[in-house]
């Protein structure tokens, strides 16, 4: 091979390299892998007030939650993102004693199921859990939701504490539709503990 093709490969193949290992330590480019997501997401109480985030970026998060699975791919799971300074202070006020921990946060979503939809099959329910899948198929959705928070740099906060007549007027939510949770959305302010958990053959038996 000509020498010349032979030097030209080399310096393309050392800039390719370089580029890699500079853009994975300024993290500019590199995005977290699967096990790093899993590691560092946690339920965040103090968000940092001086970042926000965009509708866009919003729109990007939810599109995920639409890849997770449901009963007969019903697709139960809505949201009712709170974006603007108005919803977000409303918001706020109907979430109870987590006021404070989620006050800088600047998103805050409410999760809702439709009932009569995951574990039914032509208006007839499947079986005893009933709707209790509609709230399985919501938790699933939540789950994509908190997972690609985290790998976008986000953090999150589920919060049963809701006042959900009030939060069901705020945004003209359905009767049909059962209000789960509210989500925050934001940066984290520092870096929390993690909890520990119960031993793996505390919760997993093999037969």
């Amino acid at each position: 091979m000509d020498k010349r093709l032979l030097l030209g490969a080399a310096l393309a193949l050392l800039t390719l390299t370089g580029c890699h290992n500079s853009c994975r330590q300024t993290g500019e480019t590199a995005s977290p892998s699967f096990d790093e997501v899993l590691a560092t997401r946690r339920s965040i109480r103090a968000y940092d007030a001086t970042k926000k985030i965009s509708e866009s970026e919003v729109r990007e998060l939810l599109l995920a939650t639409q890849e997770a699975p449901s009963w007969a791919n019903q697709q139960p799971t809505k949201y009712y993102v709170a974006i603007s300074d108005e919803k977000v202070k409303a918001v706020q006020d109907m979430v109870g004693g987590n006021k404070e921990r989620i006050k800088d946060a600047p998103v805050l979503m409410v999760s809702t199921f439709e009932r009569g939809k995951s574990g039914f099959f032509q208006g007839n329910q499947t079986n005893e859990v009933g709707d209790g899948w509609g709230a399985y198929d919501n938790g699933l959705s939540n789950c994509y939701l908190i997972m690609k928070a985290r790998a976008m740099g986000f953090d999150t906060l589920i919060m049963g504490m809701r006042d959900a007549d009030a939060l069901r007027q705020l945004f003209g939510i359905p009767e049909d539709e059962t209000i789960m949770a509210v989500i925050s959305l934001g940066y984290r302010a520092g870096e929390p503990n993690r909890p520990e958990r119960r031993p793996l053959d505390d919760i997993v038996k093999f037969f």
